[in-house]
């Protein structure tokens, strides 16, 4: 931890990054609270926000991100699933929105740091050198979501949440603080879309629902689907189709509007590929053994990464793992150092 400086919290309303702000303002530091206006639906984010600065004794401001946040994530979001692919705004939003927009508005306020309530934890080694590393809770950690972050960057940026053992401690805390929010729920899913219909989100966005064929491998028609933008790698519920065992979904052709579906084994894959990799050491890894999640709450699977040309790179599995699913991200792990990751192919 810093020496007591100005730092700026993103607040968001909830009680992670409530508590980040109290216990920064504990240790004597200057603190000030900022919270995103990202969309329609964020007031009660922001009220919320404004209720627990005005708790603790501190300066709030609204960032109005409605724009920004419309044309980075929700136009991504959209075109993503138009071209067959599952998306991830959280990641890209901490890149653009959280650590870059925010980032710059903490700094042209005076703030020498940003901090948030992720579950992850900045270390920095005796050489001066900033490292990612995963929260001491690992069932929170939040390191998945960060890969992204400019290493340049990590120097600036405190994660006060990131030594908690449970969340139970996070709303004592609260609780005792008489903190607002102690009791509020976590949010879930995508912000953006707080009733989890996304189906219906990409259709009022003009995304067609235009029917197509189920397949299997072989190219035989076994039923019809009601859009690509419904389905994603691995899925098996909602599509409808009465067979003998188990069906999957394997892969999304946008090119033929087709499901291609079969049986779980046909999930497993060696490898992938990832394209716009970002490294957060350097020099950044060739042909080296390291761990990697293709999900948030898959486990870390041993792996081999070779760096290609044009930021890509070639992940490789010790044992072949369950559903690769392009759009997301790959995340690299060296122990509980996150080393970098990048976009599944």
């Amino acid at each position: 931890m810093p020496a007591k400086k100005k730092i700026a919290v993103a607040m968001s309303g909830g009680v992670d990054s409530s508590v980040s702000a109290a216990l920064l303002k504990a240790d004597g530091h200057e603190v000030i609270g900022i919270t995103m206006r990202l969309f329609d639906g964020s007031t009660a984010a922001v009220e919320d926000a404004a209720r627990v600065a005005a708790c603790l004794g501190i300066p709030h401001y609204v960032a109005a991100f409605e724009s920004c946040f419309a044309t980075e994530i929700m136009a991504y979001f959209v075109r993503e699933y138009q071209a067959g692919r599952t998306p991830n705004p959280c990641a890209r939003c901490n890149q653009l929105i959280k650590f870059g927009a925010l980032l710059d508005m903490a700094v042209d306020l005076g703030a020498e740091y940003l901090a948030t309530g992720h579950y992850a934890r900045i270390a920095t080694a005796a050489d001066g050198t900033t490292h990612l590393l995963q929260a001491v809770n690992l069932s929170k950690d939040q390191s998945y979501f960060l890969f992204s972050l400019d290493r340049e960057l990590l120097r600036r940026i405190i994660f006060p949440l990131g030594e908690m053992r449970e969340k139970s401690d996070v709303r004592r805390i609260a609780a005792d603080l008489g903190i607002p929010v102690a009791q509020k729920d976590d949010s879930q899913d995508i912000c953006f879309i707080p009733d989890g219909d996304y189906i219906g989100f990409l259709e009022r966005r003009a995304v067609l629902a235009t029917p197509g064929d189920f397949v299997l491998a072989d190219g035989t028609v076994i039923g019809r689907h009601k859009g690509l933008h419904r389905y994603t790698v691995g899925q098996r519920r909602g599509m409808g189709i009465a067979w003998s065992e188990p069906l999957y979904v394997i892969r999304l052709e946008t090119d033929t509007n087709r499901v291609v579906v079969g049986l779980e084994g046909a999930l497993y894959r060696e490898g992938f590929t990832i394209s716009s990799c970002n490294w957060l050491q350097s020099p950044a890894p060739a042909d080296t053994e390291l761990r990697c999640k293709i999900r948030y709450r898959h486990r870390a699977a041993p792996c081999i990464v070779t760096p290609l040309a044009d930021g890509r790179a070639a992940v490789r599995f010790a044992v072949q793992e369950k559903g690769v699913t392009p759009g997301q991200a790959a995340v690299f792990y060296n122990g509980e150092e996150v080393v970098g990751g990048g976009w599944i192919e």
